[in-house]
């Protein structure tokens, strides 16, 4: 029997900045999110307000929900992480 791989927090950061660099301007669900980066709804709510808080993600109301945005820092901050993510996956490293 093998043990299930959990997703380190990073890689979890790096599907919910992927999916609102895919949105773009017009901004990203939190349902949307979840489903994408396959998290609960709680958990997809908690990342994204600590990616707020870094100033990488905004969040603006559209109609009657919330919709998530990347900010430029955070396509620089997503960018760099792609890069170090395939730099460890040549040298073979699992995070």
């Amino acid at each position: 029997m093998s043990k299930q791989q959990y997703r380190a927090e990073i890689g979890i950061i790096s599907d919910i900045l992927q999916a609102t660099t895919e949105y773009g301007n017009q901004g990203i669900g939190i349902s949307s999110i979840a489903r994408v980066a396959n998290l609960s709804h709680y958990t997809a709510v908690e990342k994204c307000e600590k990616l707020i808080s870094f100033g990488l993600m905004e969040s603006r109301k559209d109609k009657r929900n919330h919709v998530y945005t990347i900010t430029e820092k955070g396509i620089i901050f997503f960018r760099e992480l792609q890069r170090f993510e395939e730099y460890i996956q040549a040298l073979k490293i699992r995070i």
